[in-house]
């Protein structure tokens, strides 16, 4: 069955490390390139993911349309920053297109002068359609109204549950993050090894899940330089987070990533479980899961403020500054992400596709589960283009901001916790500043 054969292999990748009539309605890809004619190869440096698995196979088709041959050079994610690092502090122009990790390097990269801007490429790229990428990925490779990248793939939130539980139950999908609060604690029965919800409790990796319930309840980590973690919508969100685990959870969450709760989810442990879409896999696969034909999706909860789940992009192709070929690296990206290519790769790798256009496409998604289709374009406008604060130094930051959460889960006192994780971020906040 080719779905699980190739969205496992596509989102194995994610998880370790995120219609239209014609195919003219979203232009680029039906027409030849345009490519100057004295550059007869460029060369492309990734990190191994869905799409740079997924291209390889479409180079040969970029060579007969433009008579430049593509160099692809893929590396592991912490060789490839290295790689990075290295070349572009000695100003190498020996590559042109490079993909990299948004929500990791780009402000480091666009600080040190290492990323071209592109947003005069985007602007004048006619019918290949910028604003046919999701609201949350061009937000996410924009940096001070700057345009760094291109979106290769996205990533979102979703809501996993026990469609078989519900109905036995009699409990209606929840929409609101109450309703699932009280769905959880209904399911919710430790004599019977079943725990109502699981979700990320560990303090570091429970941040980017966080992060939509704190949009969720109008809240975010920041706003510009000034830290807001310590507002009243914040430290509600902290608390709901905090009380849904502590109440509903299971023994032990505080010591939880996402590969601890999810296998409970797969072992049938779990009603409830909220997190990236990528780890769907784990839960269709025969082999690693007891709830293949139990499991089903919905958009994550509204909150307060509305259901505002994140959608982050992974990997975006943005242009060495040192290229000396930047116009023909250009023509290729336009090219490779045009809807065209999307639909291809979307319908044989599963490659999760930045494109609303794609996702309408019943050839693209006929790959992909109906309920994440539709968890997809039912937050195509309201998702946020990040899952984490903001800033170069964002490794340190889920640790500090990640503080109240282990505290909520605990039982203990949340506004002491955020006072302490408000002073710590608003520094290091300071500190990025004024690099």
């Amino acid at each position: 069955m080719r779905f699980n054969n190739g969205f496992r292999r596509s989102f194995v990748a994610m998880a370790a490390i995120g219609g239209m009539a014609t195919l003219s309605a979203c232009g680029g890809g039906t027409s030849k390139p345009a490519v100057d004619g004295k550059v007869t190869d460029i060369t492309v440096v990734t990190g191994k993911n869905p799409w740079s698995d997924g291209i390889k196979s479409h180079l040969a088709e970029y060579k007969k349309l433009t008579g430049v041959t593509v160099k692809l050079e893929t590396y592991g994610n912490e060789q490839l920053n290295d790689q990075y690092k290295v070349k572009l502090n000695a100003s190498a122009s020996d590559f042109d297109v490079m993909a990299f990790q948004v929500q990791d390097v780009m402000r480091e990269f666009s600080r040190n002068g290492w990323l071209t801007d592109m947003t005069k490429y985007v602007g004048s790229a006619g019918d290949w359609n910028w604003n046919d990428f999701q609201k949350s990925a061009r937000d996410s490779v924009t940096l001070d109204k700057v345009i760094y990248g291109v979106p290769l793939m996205t990533e979102r939130h979703v809501m996993y549950y026990r469609k078989d539980l519900l109905k036995a139950a009699g409990i209606a999908v929840p929409k609101t993050l109450d309703e699932l609060k009280a769905a959880a604690a209904k399911l919710h029965n430790p004599a019977k090894k079943m725990t109502g919800i699981a979700m990320r409790g560990q303090r570091v990796p429970a941040v980017t899940q966080f992060s939509s319930f704190l949009y969720s309840f109008g809240g975010d980590f920041q706003k510009n330089d000034t830290a807001t973690i310590d507002t009243p919508e914040a430290i509600a969100a902290y608390n709901f987070y905090g009380n849904l685990l502590r109440e509903s959870g299971p023994p032990g969450s505080t010591n939880m990533g996402w590969i601890e709760a999810s296998a409970l989810f797969a072992q049938g442990k779990a009603a409830f479980y909220l997190d990236a879409d990528s780890q769907a896999y784990t839960f269709l696969d025969p082999k690693s899961s007891a709830v293949v034909d139990k499991v089903a999706y919905a958009p994550f909860p509204a909150g307060p403020a509305g259901a505002h789940p994140y959608s982050i992009v992974p990997w975006t192709a943005g242009i060495n500054k040192f290229s000396e070929k930047k116009d023909a690296a250009w023509a290729f990206i336009k090219w490779a992400t045009s809807d065209k290519q999307f639909v291809s790769l979307m319908a044989n790798d599963t490659v999760p596709s930045p494109r609303n256009s794609s996702w309408a496409n019943k050839t693209a998604t006929d790959g992909f589960p109906a309920g994440l289709v539709a968890n997809v374009k039912a937050t195509a406008t309201t998702a946020v283009g990040h899952d984490r604060p903001q800033l170069e130094q964002v490794a340190r930051s889920r640790e500090i901001v990640g503080g109240p959460i282990v505290t909520a889960i605990q039982g203990g006192d949340v506004k002491a916790a955020v006072k302490v994780a408000q002073l710590g971020f608003q520094d290091l906040l300071k500190q990025d500043s004024a690099k």
